[in-house]
Parts: C-alpha cells; sequence; structure tokens
C-alpha cells in the first residue's frame, strides 16, 4: 500500500497542495474541507483505475457494494460520502484514498472466504481511516516531502536526511496508533450495521495461521502484528 501512496502522491501533488492549504486552514469550513479532501481523492482515483483496472467479476462487486452501503448508512457525518471498487490485483489488497475511495482486491474477497462480518471489518477500516483524517495526513506529508526534496540541493545534507525519513514514512504506512483507532472505529462501524465484530478477529486470526505471509502482499505487512491487533480488539469487543 505504501508504495501506491507514493506513486499517487507524485501524480497528484498541486491538487494535495491546494487541498493542504484548505485542509489546514481552521477558518474554513468543514464543508470546504471535505470537498477539497473528495476532489484529491477523485483525481487519484482516476489513475488508480486507469492503473489497476476495475475488477469485472459482479459477485464481488455486489458484496463490496451491499456491505459497503450498510456501513457507510452508519457514519455520523452525512457530508462524507463512501464509494466501494474492486481492482484486478492477483494479491490480497485494500486501501483508501481521500474522500472515501475504498479499493479491495478480489484475492483479499477470496482469502475471507466471502465472510460479510470480516468484509464489513475490512472496509469499516478504511473507512475509518478516511473519517479520522489519517489518508489526507498521509498525502500531505508525502506532498511536502517531495515538494522539500525538489527545492533543495540534493547535496545539502538535510535533503538526504529528510529522503530518509520520507522513505521511512513510506514503509511504516499508518502509525500503530492510528491503526488502532481505525480497528476500533471500524469495528463500531460493523457493529452498528448489524455485522458481527468478531469477524475481525476470525480474518486477523486467518492472517496469523498463513505459512507464507509474503503471498498475502502489502496490505498486511504494513499493519501492525496479528497478535497484538487481535488481543486489542478482544478487549474492545468485550467493553
Amino acid at each position: 500500500m505504501s508504495g501506491i501512496l507514493y506513486r499517487l502522491g507524485k501524480i497528484a501533488g498541486p491538487s494535495v497542495r491546494k487541498a493542504k492549504w484548505i485542509w489546514q486552514t481552521a477558518t474554513n469550513s468543514e464543508v470546504e474541507s471535505i470537498k477539497a479532501e473528495y476532489e484529491v481523492g477523485r483525481d487519484l482515483a482516476c489513475d488508480v483505475q486507469h492503473r489497476f483496472g476495475l475488477d469485472p467479476d459482479p459477485q464481488t462487486a455486489d458484496v463490496l457494494n451491499e456491505v459497503g452501503a450498510r456501513l457507510a448508512s452508519c457514519v455520523a457525518n452525512t457530508r462524507r460520502s463512501f464509494s466501494f471498487e474492486s481492482i484486478k490485483c492477483p494479491i490480497p489488497e485494500a486501501f483508501c484514498l481521500p474522500g472515501g475511495f475504498i479499493y479491495v482486491s478480489r484475492s483479499l474477497v477470496e482469502f475471507c472466504r466471502w465472510d460479510k462480518d470480516e468484509i464489513a471489518f475490512i472496509l469499516g477500516h478504511e473507512m475509518a481511516h478516511v473519517i479520522r483524517g489519517h489518508v489526507m495526513e498521509r498525502m500531505v506529508s508525502n506532498s511536502a516531502i517531495a515538494a522539500a526534496s525538489r527545492v533543495t540541493p540534493v547535496r545539502d545534507v538535510f535533503t538526504a536526511s529528510l529522503r530518509k525519513v520520507g522513505i521511512k514514512f513510506l514503509e511504516s504506512a499508518y502509525s500503530q496508533d492510528q491503526e488502532r483507532q481505525a480497528d476500533r472505529l471500524g469495528i463500531r462501524l460493523a457493529t452498528a450495521a448489524g455485522y458481527d465484530p468478531h469477524g475481525a478477529i476470525r480474518f486477523l486470526s486467518q492472517i496469523a495461521k498463513s505459512e507464507d505471509k509474503s503471498k498475502l502482499g502489502n496490505y498486511f505487512s504494513s499493519h501492525p502484528q496479528g497478535h497484538i491487533r487481535i488481543d486489542n480488539i478482544r478487549r474492545y469487543v468485550k467493553q
């Protein structure tokens, strides 16, 4: 996922910089901020669909739209909108763009054995990153790093250090605190939509049982360790 965001961040530089100004200005209304975020996501979504292509499988589209619509109906802020698409990707993958554009590969749905409770957790988790502003924060940070690298001489020690920080940032994806927030809100959305929150535990347990995690894609490698997430989720579900 981090590689995808890096490439998209380079492509969407101008629109991200414009949105950054709007998004970080306290005088702008929530409506303006959400609109700016949506415009960035819309531009990036066009590139995602061009690069990957949408999966034509109707069963995958149906389950994503069904589960996604139920989750979206439980989002408190009605100004936000979400769309759910399946991309052509041979490995399990899921990611979100600013503005509520959620992408999932069919291989990830198959990994869940079409279990709607597990799919609800995945979609809810990605939606939570959008709602909490995590994905926009990442795009803004990536854009800032790229802009600084363009205007500072390569030989400058500061630039070299900044680039190292940038690479580390991209590889680390979201922070563990952001992932915990997304897990919690994702479970809340799934539960409110009528799905079993234990689907999250089944999903993560299935990951833990997988012998070759290298075949599971960046979606799994960029998240905190499975057993830590499972323990946190179990405690949260009990509450």
